[in-house]
């Protein structure tokens, strides 16, 4: 399950119940009024598809809150069962547990539960995977592989595999899965960043890489696929964020679902076409999302996954805001029609497990949501995890809890497992025969992935003998079934190419590529094999030749490449992709090869899209032909330019420089452009020169003026940076720009500035405030002494110096010298009041009076607090207005966006998981929002939350909303605080009542229907 995107609720909620106990959970209300959290209950709360029923497998007290799960054989579940998690770490003495749950009277619900291993080296498991007498359990910062005893008891534990993430993390290793290859599928989040043997030695796949995200090629979270013992390891994809498990179809293909950062409505299904880049970060920078890039699109799900660059694979479908978890792809026939052959996947966020049917779309494919089981009365229902059963019923294992995610669980003693089968069908495992061939090959076609291991296993084994059966097999209508053949078949030593190459001539294009898969598996040389298909009349057999392509080094491969390429329709992005991947290290002779087939036709709307996604250095000038004909669009002109930042051969300098002078109705336009993508180059060239000056008189009080000035170091435009600085005077283009001022030793203009009228100096102040420059201190600080100044303009520069560690160290100088005047203590005491350092908070108040909380009246226990309706009216007003909530998190567009996107949150907590989360805001942090702390070289200390971070530089948000940028160079320390990022006084601003409205305000905010 994915306990990754818990909400840190700050703004108005926090330290406001600071000193109550732990959330009551009998006091749980959604609301629609209360729950009943007995078992016996807990299928009254569920709704499940149509024909379906739901049935209570397992629950508390046999198990508790089961994280994955795996179905044996024999129809038994295996759970990982967790208590020992993050801020209940240790409450399980012992450690956490790996659980076989069994139905041993045949009366669909489990009636024994054994520990097949518990310690504290598995607390917090995120997967376990069963392959008959061996368990696979992922534990970041391990991967173990357990030996059973035969009597249901660990004998043996080996360390499969390290490193992968920091303990106790969801963005590390995730289940693994057995493939219809006899492979094993596993993934892990983007907190992973390398695998390692048992040794502790990297792991280098099979293109020579070292499994790491340092960008060497890989970024983020990956997709692996490895042998049993883990050799011959490959990394499939990568650039995800939370890619929480990986499903395998019998053709090998793969599919997976991603968890965006919390609140931006962006989490995703993937179908993962190998070797593909699936574009959480700047493939070529690792820079976020959030950092601005030429040609972004307005809708964030799509700038989250840089859908709009070139060498970034589509998703398949956007979720919009959720917690994806478990998913798998269900092959069996007892479930209707509608869920057969489907991806099936488990969403604890929207307390919903769904099935997407797909469809193809030429060389993708589409698809669409329909429900399988859900609750719309108990937001405790966490499905994580979804199994298919040796009858092929669906067990789903409920983490039930009142949130979900941000390393937090607020019930550790509750957990169910749900079973979902046709109303009337009992709970009957099949019996298997694995001793003989006709045997294995009738469980070869079982849904249940552990029963298909042990047939694949006795097949393999048997090698030739088993050919006759696997033949017949492979002759079946289900071409599911012959899939599995055909892998096995594949596999016959000596016989595999032969099968392989009858297989290419089928007619289901399925079976054509999985025997293109086998090939590549094998590495085959697959020249011959490419070439049976290069007219396929299929996209998808075509899709899968262009991968089979990739780093091959035979001369008539990039012929091969070419006329692939030749039927791209200029319409289909996952064929495109697909010829991306396939001319990767080899993009200057596959494209040379298909430039001369194309001749003049490579300006079609196909040819215009290969150049756009080429990398090679032929490309550059065709961009530059494209970016000046005079029937492209300024969009595509747009296009056009961000594919250069995807280019690294010198060469494409000289023809950005050929642009800054080129004859065109929109130079203007062009030359800026061209400026912006030369990234700080300075050429030595009067076409340079002209079109920089010119740019900048075009773009003043715009951010690409801002750009600009500081990509090329402009020193000679100081009266219009101050311009901007002081019409955007709390936001970060003002900030940037009075930034690059101070930095540029351009004091004066401020203290000038500062010297004017109080409307312009108040202003100037906060600006000043805001940069967080040790400089603008040695300006604030003569205005706040002067007493000739007003005492709001002085207590407006005691305010600004208050955003920065240093002023804050200035204020805590003057009151202990006895230097705040009478008038000035208030603001002083507020400031110092509220500083993340708890020695100057300490210190503050041996010299300042500190005021006093709002209401006066103490809060009510949690109790009585969920007994209460709020005002929802009122609730969302006190959200708007008071400084407090909008000014860190934002609802519809409304607010800002330090934290997380509330717009959705009632959808995903109840009203007890909302004030759970304001109780514990530092137990509760989302990834990606964690508050961090850079101590600067020159002395300066800023927190905030880390919005990207690159090789060189990082950039981090203020609770200002300030996007700050800091050269790596320049930091002296970046230490994670393991705090929320909120002002330390919320609760001296707000009454009960507010809170109490605030929380019901929330509780309305909802997914659209």
């Amino acid at each position: 399950m994915t306990i990754a995107s818990r909400v840190s609720i700050s703004a108005v909620l926090l330290a406001a119940l600071a000193n109550h106990s732990t959330v009551d959970a009998a006091d749980a209300t959604t609301r629609s009024g209360a729950i009943d959290h007995d078992p016996a209950k807990a299928t009254s709360y569920l709704d499940a598809a149509e024909g379906l029923e739901v049935t209570l497998f397992a629950s508390e007290p046999m198990m508790t809150n089961p994280t994955d799960m795996d179905i044996d054989a024999q129809g038994r579940v295996w759970i990982c069962d967790v208590q020992n998690y993050r801020g209940h770490n240790g409450l399980r003495k012992a450690g956490d547990r790996i659980l076989i749950l069994e139905d041993t009277k045949g009366e669909g619900k489990a009636d024994k539960a054994t520990t097949f291993y518990q310690g504290r080296d598995v607390d917090a498991a995120l997967g376990v995977c069963v392959l008959g007498d061996k368990v696979i359990v992922s534990c970041t910062p391990n991967v173990f592989e357990f030996t059973g005893d035969g009597h249901d008891k660990a004998a043996k534990k080996e360390v499969l595999f390290k490193n992968p993430g920091q303990p106790q993390h969801d963005h590390g290793a995730h289940a693994f899965v057995f493939g219809p290859d006899g492979k094993l599928y596993w993934n892990m989040g983007n907190v992973g960043q390398r695998v390692h043997d048992k040794n502790d030695k990297p792991i280098i796949d099979l293109e020579g890489n070292e499994v790491d995200d340092r960008g060497r090629p890989y970024r983020q979270g990956m997709v692996f696929r490895c042998n049993p013992d883990g050799s011959q390891f490959e990394v499939l994809a990568h650039n995800f964020r939370n890619n929480y498990e990986v499903a395998v179809d019998s053709f090998g293909t793969l599919w997976q679902s991603d968890n965006d950062d919390d609140g931006n409505r962006g989490c995703c299904i993937n179908y993962v076409m190998e070797h593909g880049n699936f574009g959480y970060t700047d493939e070529m920078t690792g820079a976020s999302w959030g950092i601005p890039y030429l040609g972004q699109p307005n809708e964030i799900p799509l700038r989250h996954w840089h859908l709009t660059d070139p060498g970034v694979v589509p998703n398949l479908l956007q979720t919009g805001a959720g917690a994806p978890a478990g998913i798998l792809v269900y092959e069996g026939d007892l479930l209707p029609k509608v869920f057969q052959n489907q991806v099936i996947h488990t969403d604890p966020g929207r307390n919903i497990v769904r099935a997407y049917p797909v469809t193809t779309d030429a060389a993708g494919f589409k698809a669409r949501i329909v429900d399988i089981l859900g609750s719309t009365r108990n937001q405790w229902f966490r499905p994580c995890d979804v199994c298919v059963a040796p009858d092929g019923s669906l067990f789903v294992a409920d983490w039930y809890d009142p949130g979900v995610g941000g390393h937090a669980q607020a019930d550790t003693d509750r957990g169910r497992i749900f079973r979902i089968a046709p109303k009337g069908s009992k709970y009957i495992v099949p019996e298997f025969d694995f001793e003989t061939i006709d045997g294995a090959i009738e469980a070869l076609k079982n849904p249940c992935l552990a029963v298909r291991y042990l047939a694949w296993t006795k097949l393999h084994d048997a090698g030739a003998q088993a050919e006759p059966a696997l033949v017949k097999l492979f002759q079946s209508d289900n071409p599911r079934y012959r899939a599995r053949a055909l892998w096995l078949l594949s596999k016959l030593e000596g016989r595999g190419p032969t099968h392989i190459e009858a297989a290419l001539g089928d007619a289901n294009p399925d079976i054509r590529i999985t025997a293109l898969r086998a090939a590549r598996e094998l590495n085959l040389d697959v020249i011959p094999l490419v070439a049976k298909v290069v007219d396929d009349s299929s996209p998808q057999v075509r899709r899968d030749a262009a991968i089979a392509l990739r780093h091959s080094k035979s001369p008539a491969a990039a012929n091969l490449w070419a006329e692939l390429a030749m039927q791209h329709d200029g319409k289909d992005r996952w064929y495109l992709e697909a010829l991306g991947i396939g001319a990767d290290k080899q993009w200057d002779t596959y494209f040379a090869a298909w430039l001369k087939k194309a001749g003049d036709d490579w300006t079609s709307l196909a040819g215009r899209d290969i150049v756009w996604r080429s990398r090679a250095k032929g490309a550059l000038p065709l961009l530059a032909k494209l970016i000046l004909d005079r029937s492209t669009t300024l969009e595509e002109r747009v296009r056009y330019f961000r594919a250069f930042d995807f280019h690294t051969d010198p060469s494409k300098q000289d023809v950005l420089v050929g642009l800054l002078g080129a004859n065109h109705p929109d130079q203007a336009a062009i030359g800026a452009l061209a400026l912006r993508q030369l990234h700080g180059a300075r050429p030595d060239s009067p076409q340079f020169t002209m079109a920089l000056a010119r740019t900048l008189d075009a773009a003043r009080g715009t951010d690409q003026f801002l750009d600009l000035v500081m990509t090329y170091d402009i020193r000679d435009r100081a009266d219009e940076l101050m311009a901007m600085a002081l019409a955007d005077s709390s936001g970060t283009r003002g900030v940037k720009a009075a930034q690059y001022l101070l930095r540029s030793g351009e004091n004066d203009h401020f203290r000038k500035s500062l010297a004017g009228d109080d409307a312009t100096a108040e202003k100037l102040l906060t600006l000043l405030g805001l940069t967080q420059e040790p400089s603008a201190i040695d300006l604030i600080l003569p205005l706040v002494l002067d007493p000739k100044r007003s005492q709001t303009l002085r207590s407006a520069g005691v305010r600004a110096l208050g955003h920065s560690r240093l002023g804050e160290q200035a204020i805590l100088n003057l009151a202990a010298k006895g230097k705040i005047t009478v008038e000035l203590q208030y603001a002083a005491a507020k400031v110092l009041q509220a500083a993340s350092d708890s020695g100057i908070r300490a210190e503050a108040a041996k010299y300042l009076k500190l005021p006093e909380p709002a209401g006066g009246k103490p809060l009510p226990p949690l109790s009585a607090l969920l007994k209460r309706r709020g005002n929802v009216e009122h609730g969302k007003a006190v959200f708007n207005t008071t400084g407090t909530c909008a000014k860190c998190h934002a609802i519809n567009g409304i607010g800002k966006d330090v934290g997380p996107n509330l717009s959705e949150i009632g959808g995903k907590f109840p009203k007890d998981a909302l004030y759970e989360s304001i109780l514990f805001p530092s137990a509760a942090i989302a990834h990606n929002f964690e508050t961090h702390r850079l101590e600067l070289q020159n002395g300066n200390v800023v927190q905030g939350i880390i919005v990207s971070e690159t090789a060189d530089s990082i950039s981090i948000k203020t609770i200002e909303a300030i996007v700050q940028t800091y050269k790596k160079t320049d930091i002296a320390d970046n230490t994670e605080v393991k705090v929320s990022l909120m002002p330390a006084d919320l609760q001296k601003l707000l009454t009960v009542d507010d809170l109490v409205d605030v929380v019901e305000y929330l509780t309305t905010c909802r997914p659209a229907k």
